[in-house]
């Protein structure tokens, strides 16, 4: 039985709200995380259940209905650009003014070196465990599980209290790492799949990576000026609500059409409206509900996407024999994680106090999730895929569910509980 577009969206709503209620209730874990443990045991039990009694037919149904949806381009082409605007308008600008330097090296620099200690460290133990990746796929691999998503850090960050400094390094780099690690993830890609007949050269990387960061952020001030300019001639809330989704919407468009990072448009868009907009062109009714819709946005769409991922388990080609590799890649990823963060924090300590406990919590709240899954499911068919998406989704699903489970823990253990 082949299912409707609106029967897909339909049962993903409703799977969310029951999911969403049966953790509030019962479980207890963080709302989005709950969702994902969830769809993630249905789904293996699902296929459990499939094995067993073949004949039932319930996960076919429910794996054509999952197949249908293209995660890659549901992600990075749709959701993305509404979760990290409203993720964008709900940060203090001031805070993160103030965090630039850490927040910038950590999100240039810090995904860069990552990039290269992941994809280093995986090219050795793929040979060694008899899985030998070429280096250069070795690298794509790490440019695409090197930033940390910022759907997944700031969900965490609404279920634990950390001093405002380090919340806004947090915040911050999650919502910009991602926009220069999907540049690195596109250049990589672009060297791997090259031909000898269309070599690419350092002056085409380089300049590949400042037209799309750069120009992705020169387009989001472009548009979030001309919003909140337009919003300041205006006192109706509704009407500028609207004109905040068109902006949305309109900024990420026009950014893939350009060649240019969405991501990073739509955030300093974000940015631009949440706190200029809401100083200077907002009433104090139209904060509040503009704020109220956009938590909305976020939370259904937040939702959803950890559902999918979860749910993803029926259709994707996850490779057992994988296994080792995939557990070893897991201590890998955190080790690079802990040298991105603790470069630029250690180089700008000359000059500045960190928070205490700063290394640890920005290493282990350091989420990876749906990102990271969209871009290996873009990859193109080759030998080396089914590998590269085993170890992806480990990383995922430890990092999702043990370290968003623990990291409140950390907190707690490392830094000054005066602080908080």
């Amino acid at each position: 039985m082949t299912l409707s577009l609106f029967e897909i969206a339909a049962l993903l709503l409703a799977l969310s709200g029951f999911f969403g209620w049966f953790n509030h209730t019962v479980l207890h874990l963080p709302h989005t995380i709950g969702l994902l443990v969830m769809a993630l045991v249905a789904s293996i039990a699902l296929l459990a259940l499939e094995y067993a009694f073949p004949s039932l037919g319930i996960t076919d149904t429910l794996q054509d209905a999952i197949g249908q949806i293209d995660f890659y381009a549901t992600v990075m082409e749709g959701m993305l650009a509404f979760l990290l605007f409203a993720g964008a308008l709900h940060v203090d600008f001031s805070f993160l003014r103030s965090q630039a330097w850490a927040i910038g090296l950590m999100a240039s620099v810090g995904v860069v070196l990552s990039t290269f200690i992941v994809g280093t460290g995986f090219y050795f133990l793929s040979g060694l465990l008899g899985a030998q990746v070429p280096f250069i796929w070795a690298l794509v691999f790490g440019a695409l599980i090197s930033p940390t998503d910022p759907v997944a850090v700031l969900s965490l960050l609404k279920s634990i209290n950390v001093p405002d400094a380090l919340e806004a390094k947090i915040a911050g780099e999650s919502l910009f790492n991602d926009g220069v690690g999907v540049v690195v993830f596109v250049i990589l890609l672009t060297v791997a799949t090259s031909t000898a007949g269309t070599e690419v050269t350092a002056f085409e990387v380089g300049k590949l990576f400042v037209i799309e960061a750069l120009g992705g952020a020169v387009l989001g001030a472009v548009t979030g000026w001309i919003a909140y300019r337009a919003m300041s001639t205006m006192d109706e809330h509704m009407l500028e609500i609207l004109l905040t989704v068109g902006i949305v919407a309109a900024t990420y468009a026009l950014a893939l059409r350009l060649h240019l990072s969405g991501p990073i448009a739509v955030v300093v868009t974000g940015l631009l409206i949440g706190n200029r907009g809401a100083e200077v062109a907002m009433s104090e009714h139209t904060q509040k509900s503009l704020f109220s819709f956009w938590e909305l946005i976020d939370e259904i769409l937040n939702s959803i996407l950890f559902l999918l991922i979860g749910l993803e388990v029926l259709v994707i080609a996850l490779d057992p024999s994988f296994v080792w590799l995939a557990v070893a890649t897991i201590p890998l990823v955190l080790f690079s994680r802990f040298v991105a963060v603790s470069a630029p924090i250690l180089l700008l300590s000359i000059k500045q106090t960190f928070t205490s406990g700063a290394i640890p919590v920005l290493t282990w709240g350091g989420l990876r999730g749906g990102i990271s899954v969209a871009l290996v499911l873009s990859l193109p068919a080759m030998q080396h895929k089914p590998l590269l998406l085993t170890c992806t989704y480990a990383v995922v699903l430890f990092s999702i569910i043990v370290q968003g489970l623990t990291v409140k823990s950390v907190v707690n253990r490392t830094v000054d509980p005066t602080l908080i």
